[in-house]
């Protein structure tokens, strides 16, 4: 089939190659435009769209996908199908219309569960023990369309929402090119969502990855993880934000109170609702990330100091 691709960031590069390496022609790529990024804002290209200009292939930019200009370039180019990954853009009926077979979306979840922009960091954040990618067809809704088929993926006890998106971004992308040559071969089948089990997965916001140490020590951890690694789980120390890399819960270790700071000759803990956890990396405002106990001596931590 000739294939027009649509996605942004780098976690939509394991299906470009997918796709490259199949027997389906690509042969353009809308992409977010190029954004300001770093300390000088220069503006830089997307992670798809730098991966099209490497080989040659067309790049489309539209502000808004529902562009005339860029609908006019869309139904020259006559896809039979545009293959979706996190391309960070709502796409209009109009759109939607113009390839044969629409346009299908590898989204990082087990649909209906998580809809949303960020369903691997909702996934940590409350526990699943069990996720996935799903391959549907994409409608107005938010990630509402009928599923063709589906990939899982155990969620482990420390995988950080990073670990398990790219992980999924690999199963996902053989599961796209699945799809895509069964929609081909006339034998794919999509089948409508189920109606229970429906649940939303917002962006998250810096706020919403602030450690709250009145959690149980798990939520803690959680969250931590959820965050990892953006938009970094973070706390205050002397009044001064720091960021936080993975936490381990220490069920044996002593009693401390919500927040409180003790700072161990190999480890720095500090108290939650229930157990401590100890700290992982610390990253300072401007600093460099650096492990916890390094940190700790660093900062000459003193007993009855707390995290806020």
């Amino acid at each position: 089939m000739r294939l027009v691709f649509a996605g942004t960031p780098a976690v939509a590069v394991p299906a470009l190659d997918a796709i490259a390496a199949s027997a389906h022609d690509l042969v353009a790529v809308v992409t977010r435009p190029d954004a300001p990024a770093g300390r000088g804002r220069r503006l830089v290209r997307s992670a798809v769209g730098a991966w099209a200009d490497e080989r040659g292939i067309e790049v489309l930019t539209p502000q808004r996908p529902r562009e005339p200009e860029f609908l006019s370039r869309l139904t020259e180019l006559a896809p039979d199908c545009v293959p979706v990954v996190a391309y960070g853009a709502l796409v209009p009926p109009t759109a939607l219309a113009i390839p044969t077979h629409g346009w299908i979306n590898l989204h990082f979840s087990l649909l209906p569960a998580w809809r949303g922009a960020a369903p691997v960091q909702h996934a940590v954040l409350h526990g699943d023990e069990v996720t996935g990618a799903s391959v549907f067809q994409l409608e107005e809704g938010l990630d509402t369309g009928p599923v063709f088929g589906t990939v899982t993926d155990q969620v482990g006890q420390t995988d950080t929402a990073g670990d398990l998106l790219q992980r999924l971004a690999s199963s996902g992308a053989q599961l796209l090119v699945a799809v895509l040559d069964g929609i081909a071969a006339g034998t794919a089948r999509a089948v409508p969502q189920p109606g229970d089990g429906v649940s939303l997965a917002p962006k998250l916001t810096v706020d919403d990855v602030r450690v709250r140490w009145t959690d149980p020590a798990f939520a803690v951890d959680r969250r931590v993880r959820a965050g990892t690694p953006a938009p970094g789980a973070w706390t205050t120390f002397r009044d001064e934000r720091v960021k936080l890399g993975p936490v381990r819960p220490v069920p044996d270790g002593p009693e401390l109170k919500p927040g409180e700071a003790l700072a161990e000759r190999n480890r720095l803990l500090v108290g939650t609702a229930t157990v401590p956890v100890a700290l992982g990396e610390v990253r300072a405002a401007g600093k460099k990330a650096m492990s916890a106990a390094d940190w700790a001596r660093g900062a000459r931590i003193t007993t009855g100091e707390f995290f806020g």
